[in-house]
């Protein structure tokens, strides 16, 4: 039995907060649903069957240092036809359910011990999300202390013990039996879930994946606000660090880096306390770029002046408290945990010049679809016309999330969509203005109220026709019913909105309407800081591209190619100018039609659409004080000839602004000297034939090679001051000394270092995956016909770990 009382309050408290909870726990529904389509038992490729059928359940299957969903996909691509028995067994509900798991946890572990790591992950808590997936209207997520702490919370009669594992397993599938049968009986939560249920769901008619949420959200979310209603902590300790102190260490780079401050200045401007995922929607960047760029940038500053730590097992708690102090604000749907700058901290930012410190991730204008429903479905008419009279907007705070977006629409409107950003505005299928937005202060509109929120605007045109929309429906038009999205597919926006309802291209909006945008400087510095490239390569890199205008960065995989590329061109701008840089990638279907122009199918038959190399160089020609770069992924595996046309002589640096006429139009046309091409290719792919010798002398190409021995990565070695690490880098080079030497093979089939960056911190588990799906996957195509060899070096780089 649980206790009736102390359930009711519970639940009452979830469906309170379930409308704000709910964006960040759907991906539960959305991966029943996806598995129930994609599962085959009979699948022939039963690993990649696996890949794909649990590829949406998220964090359920992959946490800290438990990777299961890795881990059996590594089995089943080894012993396909065993992990399919034993996913049959699993599933075969005439046997006894703990009989099952058990048979499934030592199976796998069987079979994971022939991989030599010696741990195998296959825990109860996967085994039960398996089982969950496969019959969601009967089973549950089984996890130890989240059911310890329901079942102490409702006062259940029997307890759990670690390591009883049968006991456990019976008594919690009781409990959550009784939870769901009381949940069921609740009339509102239904309705709740029933609302807030999308296409990509899972129905859940019987409402056991709402109940083990349930349980997910006493556990983690309820208790916590519970037991810390605004307390901030830890009220006990102090790094000790005074204002003067910290204005040293945030002019010092090697403590405060770019990324740090960009932190600070975020946090400074929204306030000075915020949660990772306020920052995260209003400034860009994920919200780990905060959480776990804050836990290491104290971990920097605790090293430089041995300050106080707090003694802490949890390692993300022992550092953030030296930068914040933090509270939980679990009702806030905005995050669950706030963090607010230390009071010393607050006063040296205060001091610090950050002009040059980007605040967005992406300052450009966005657009925006936003819509004032019709008279039934959305605002009054009345009020329509006052809003229009006031030029304002005005979105509902708590307008649901669409598709698989866990950013609702009310959070966009309110948080993401920023002063400068472009939108037109309908009311239903009428398209009525293009307007832009002339604020960040966002204000309760008075005329609603009940969390309506406005945002001003200026009219930079009205609507030329009031013939209702009618054509293809996507996210943002004006025929699909929603309300506030970032439309992304600027160039479909173009054909279906702006040119038809406004008679303008997007050039012209941005051109002539847009406000002044501060980029953030980008320098060669910068550049060398990030791509492990010594100067002297840099600089010859920069000085071939200036005087041949195209380029091809060539070189084994994983040397950081496209990486490169974006950051050549930052730094030949001087700034991080993304509106001057387009990117493509070619592949055999790709056609002139896609990169210049074609006649592409619509209602009355066929009509001439210019391709994205062509309004590039529209663009440049409208700036020719600013350069421009057209970056192609993979050049080498499309056709070439066919691709460029005519323009395989314009492209010459000696034929830049000179006119030729083409075949389509008749028009003349023009590759712009600002305008700078920039091809990849992957020297180790043995499938592609030679690059086309027309377009070949057209190109200088420039080496790119694995940057072990550069500076910059032997910082970043150095930083991680892992024993591990170390010996896994000098195998690595070891391994490319090897290649080098094959002469099936050679120096562009070395292995690059962009697979082993990005960490802050080194972890066995980490250098595992890498070891395990990325390196000995392309090793094992090198060397797939000398088996002696690859095995020697599988051996070899899984050694490392002994």
């Amino acid at each position: 039995m649980i206790n009736k009382k102390v359930f009711n309050e519970l639940l009452a408290k979830y469906k309170e907060d379930f409308p704000k909870y709910w964006p960040n726990e759907r991906y539960k529904w959305i991966a029943v649903k996806w598995f129930q389509e994609h599962w085959d038992i009979n699948a022939e490729d039963f690993s990649s069957m696996i890949k794909i059928a649990m590829s949406k359940t998220s964090n359920l299957l992959a946490s800290y240092n438990n990777y299961p969903y890795l881990v059996i996909m590594d089995i089943a691509k080894k012993f396909p036809e065993e992990t399919r028995a034993m996913f049959i067994n699993l599933f075969d509900e005439s046997k006894d359910i703990l009989e099952r798991i058990k048979l499934f946890k030592d199976t796998s572990k069987l079979l994971y011990a022939q991989f030599e790591t010696g741990q195998h992950y296959q825990n109860e808590n996967a085994i039960t999300v398996y089982l969950w997936l496969h019959y969601p209207d009967k089973y549950y997520i089984y996890k130890f202390g989240e059911v310890k702490t329901v079942a102490e919370s409702l006062e259940f009669e029997k307890s759990f013990k670690k390591g009883a594992y049968a006991d456990n397993i019976l008594n919690f599938y009781q409990l959550y039996d009784l939870i769901s049968d009381e949940i069921s009986r609740d009339s509102e939560i239904k309705y709740l879930l029933n609302a807030n249920i999308t296409d990509e769901c899972y129905r859940d008619p019987k409402l056991k994946t709402l109940t083990f949420d349930f349980g997910f959200y006493i556990s983690r979310y309820y208790l916590q606000d519970h037991n810390k209603v605004n307390e901030w902590f830890p009220a006990d300790y102090t790094p000790n660090i005074t204002t003067e102190k910290w204005v040293e260490l945030l002019k010092n780079p090697d403590v405060f880096n770019i990324q740090s401050l960009e932190i600070m200045k975020r946090l400074m401007d929204i306030g000075g306390q915020a949660t990772c995922r306020q920052l995260s929607l209003k400034y860009g960047n994920s919200v780990n770029f905060y959480n776990r760029g804050s836990s290491v940038l104290a971990q920097r500053i605790a090293k430089y002046t041995n300050c106080p730590v707090i003694e802490k097992s949890d390692e993300d708690l022992k550092w953030w408290p030296i930068l914040y102090l933090g509270r939980n604000v679990s009702q806030d749907s905005l995050g669950t945990f706030e963090w607010k700058i230390r009071d010393e901290l607050f006063s040296a930012l205060e001091q610090v010049d950050l002009e040059s410190v980007s605040l967005y991730v992406d300052p450009s204008p966005a657009l925006w679809k936003i819509s004032h429903g019709t008279e039934s479905t959305g605002i009054s008419n009345s009020n329509k016309r006052k809003f229009l009279e006031r030029n304002i907007v005005v979105v509902h705070g708590t307008t649901k999330a669409k598709g698989v977006s866990n950013t609702t629409q009310g959070e966009s409107f309110m948080y993401t969509m920023k002063k400068g950003d472009y939108f037109y505005l309908c009311f239903g299928n009428e398209v009525k203005l293009l307007g832009r937005i002339t604020s960040d202060i966002l204000i309760e509109n008075n005329e609603i109220g009940n969390q309506w929120y406005e945002r001003p605007y200026e009219v930079i045109k009205e609507s030329i026709s009031d013939q209702p929309f009618s054509g293809v429906e996507k996210w943002w038009t004006p025929n699909h019913n929603s309300t506030c999205i970032k439309i992304d597919e600027k160039e479909l926006f173009e054909d279906l909105i702006l040119n038809p309802y406004f008679e303008m291209t997007l050039n012209e909006l941005f051109q002539t309407h847009n406000i002044e945008v501060i980029y953030e400087k980008y320098t060669k510095e910068h550049f060398l800081n990030e791509v492990f490239m010594t100067e002297q390569r840099y600089d010859i890199l920069v000085a071939v591209l200036r005087n041949k205008k195209n380029i091809i960065l060539q070189g084994a995989p994983g040397v950081g190619k496209t990486y490169a590329a974006n950051r050549l061109a930052y730094s030949m701008m001087g700034e991080k100018d993304e509106t001057r840089i387009e990117f493509v990638q070619f592949h055999q279907n790709y056609s002139y039609e896609d990169f210049m122009m074609g006649y592409k199918p619509n209602e009355d038959g066929f009509e001439l659409r210019m391709g994205i190399f062509y309004r590039f160089c529209q663009q440049a020609l409208n700036q020719p004080d600013k350069e421009h770069f057209f970056i192609i992924d993979e050049i080498n595996r499309g056709n070439l000839s066919k691709i460029f046309g005519e323009l395989l002589m314009l492209i010459e640096k000696d034929y830049r602004g000179n006119k030729l006429t083409l075949a389509y139009n008749g028009l003349p046309f023009i590759v712009p000297k600002n305008v700078y091409l920039i091809g990849m290719m992957n020297t180790a792919d043995r499938s592609l034939a030679m690059i086309d010798y027309a377009l070949r002398r057209r190109f200088s190409f420039f080496e790119l090679e694995p940057g072990f021995t550069t500076e910059g990565f032997k910082k970043y070695q150095e930083a991680l001051n892992n024993d591990l690490f170390n010996d896994l880098i000098t195998m690595i080079q070891e391994l490319n000394d090897d290649i080098s030497n094959d002469r099936t093979l050679g120096k562009g089939f070395c292995i690059g270092h962009s697979y082993f960056l990005g960490q802050s911190a080194c972890s066995e588990e980490w250098v595992h995956s890498i070891i395990e799906y990325e390196i000995i996957p392309m090793i094992s195509e090198y060397w797939f016909d000398e088996p002696n060899k690859l095995h020697r070096w599988e051996n070899n780089l899984r050694g490392i770990f002994q």
